[in-house]
């Protein structure tokens, strides 16, 4: 599966009617509707904000509407055409500005289904990787190692406290977990503390 590393914009006319989708990452149910009201405070006069998104690390969980739209004319074309992608974690809203002219059923079907295509070509993405998460407490002798170790294992750093000692918290690929502790173990010799945590998909 992909993610999408960031958002993206596209945007289609059909008679007059404007249609513009917008694909953010979103990891979980709760983020999928921050998108959709963020999406819909930017765009206060549109007539219609869509959404369709795939959420999961095997994207078997979804969510769409129709937005006032005739049922199963907007969202659920837009969610096949998500579904049918191969990314994951991904919230595209489609928000329309009514140009005038009604477009039947079919044509809201098509043209919903043709913006999520649209957004789709140009969102980023990156492999879905598992990732597991980490604290480690070390002194300021290991840290110039550590740090060596860190960027040879794609490790990525959330957070760093400089004290008496110096704390770290980040996160890394998963079966990159054990090839880090084995390092560490090496490097400090009894004097690093490191506790991994499962990382929510």
């Amino acid at each position: 599966m992909l993610i999408p590393t960031q958002r993206a914009e596209a945007e289609i006319e059909v008679k007059r009617s404007r249609f513009i989708a917008i694909a953010i990452p979103t990891d979980t149910m709760e983020k999928v509707r921050e998108a959709v009201l963020s999406v819909r405070a930017e765009h206060p006069g549109a007539t219609h904000v869509v959404h369709a998104a795939v959420i999961g690390k095997a994207g078997t969980m979804y969510s769409s509407s129709d937005d006032r739209e005739p049922k199963n004319t907007a969202g659920r074309p837009a969610l096949e055409v998500v579904k049918g992608s191969g990314i994951t974690n991904i919230t595209v809203a489609i928000v329309r500005y009514f140009g005038g002219t009604l477009l039947g059923t079919g044509g809201l079907v098509k043209a919903y289904g043709d913006s999520a295509k649209e957004v789709l070509k140009v969102v980023p993405t990156e492999t879905l990787v598992e990732k597991t998460g980490f604290r480690m407490v070390l002194p300021y002798s290991s840290y110039t190692q550590i740090k060596r170790l860190f960027e040879s294992l794609s490790v990525t750093i959330d957070k760093e406290d400089f004290d008496i000692s110096i704390a770290i918290e980040g996160f890394l690929p998963s079966d990159s977990a054990p090839i880090l502790k084995e390092h560490v173990d090496d490097i400090g010799q009894g004097r690093i503390l490191l506790d991994f945590r499962t990382l929510k998909s």
